[in-house]
């Protein structure tokens, strides 16, 4: 997937241009990881453009700078705001937007706190994660998510994604789309950058965040759509053998948006095509991005862009 650059980047409260946004190769995030990002969308409407869920990816994004004694220096409006600039000054949408902050050149050694804090915003054209309706084939990862008390899974961390990395390489190089990762207790977790949801006679499950999880801006819209659509909704533990006998199966995030599961460990997921429950949800969630249905939950920030026609899904 080749990256596609724009014209500036936000850096602690100014645009500069795209090339000049670099870091020493001293910076203690290079050495040590010490980074936090959020992904987000803006999506198109006729003659529109929204920003998904702007001021909780930014809220997500101050916490993880607190669970991390990373002081932002900007309040959520601050750098909603600084989305809204970037996008506006590239003209872009659709597009993903990529907040990043991390520790950059100061002292080297584990202790992060004499390093200064870097605050990044850019944004670029992406399409989607899983091309197509057909359906991803995943497996269960020899991977495990992180286990509780060893890395904070409610921080959107940098480090936290080499964990992801070793799931998905491994899922690619053994011809998967994807891989699932378990719990320190065996128990169904997320993607490598991705929550979970299985639907078993008509009731949707997902892992709770007890479980390792993210807790997905995603997630928690489609789990506030399927409250709309008066699906019942069960968060527990759930153990591996339950997703080869779901009904249905579907991975949800920013960069997947709402992608169903053709198969696991090469088990089918029902019959392998999208079933009611999984369409039901993907069909509103994408009727409210693309404005085919009113936004009446405010998921979306408005920019002044010249917009692109949204693309089909």
């Amino acid at each position: 997937m080749p990256l596609q650059t724009t014209k500036s980047i936000w850096h602690n409260g100014n645009l500069i241009p795209w090339e000049n946004a670099n870091i020493h190769v001293m910076s203690h995030v290079v050495h040590y990881g010490s980074s936090i990002f959020e992904g987000i969308r803006a999506y198109t409407q006729p003659g529109a453009a929204g920003i998904f869920r702007l001021p909780e990816h930014m809220q997500r994004f101050r916490d993880s700078g607190h669970i991390y004694r990373m002081p932002l220096g900007f309040t959520v409006d601050e750098l909603s705001q600084a989305v809204i600039d970037v996008v506006e000054a590239n003209g872009v949408a659709p597009c993903y937007i990529r907040p990043i902050a991390f520790r950059g050149y100061g002292e080297i050694g584990v202790n992060p706190l004499k390093s200064p804090v870097e605050v990044y915003v850019a944004n670029f054209p992406w399409g989607k994660y899983v091309p197509g309706n057909e359906g991803a084939n995943v497996c269960i990862s020899s991977w495990n998510r992180l286990a509780p008390n060893t890395m904070p899974t409610l921080a959107k961390a940098g480090s936290n994604y080499m964990n992801s990395q070793l799931i998905r390489m491994e899922a690619e190089i053994n011809g998967y789309d994807e891989g699932i990762g378990l719990d320190v207790n065996g128990l169904v977790s997320e993607g490598s950058g991705e929550n979970l949801f299985l639907v078993r006679g008509g009731v949707l499950y997902t892992p709770g965040l007890g479980s390792s999880v993210l807790n997905g801006i995603t997630r928690s819209s489609i789990l506030t759509l399927a409250k709309d659509l008066g699906i019942d909704v069960v968060e527990a533990p759930i153990p591996r053998e339950f997703i080869y006998i779901a009904d249905e199966a579907f991975f949800t995030g920013t960069a997947a948006e709402v992608t169903h599961l053709r198969s696991v460990d090469r088990i089918l997921i029902g019959d392998g095509t999208m079933g009611p429950v999984t369409t039901a949800i993907h069909d509103e969630f994408f009727a409210i991005v693309n404005g085919k249905k009113a936004d009446r939950h405010n998921w979306l920030t408005p920019v002044k862009v010249k917009v692109e026609e949204p693309v089909a899904v």
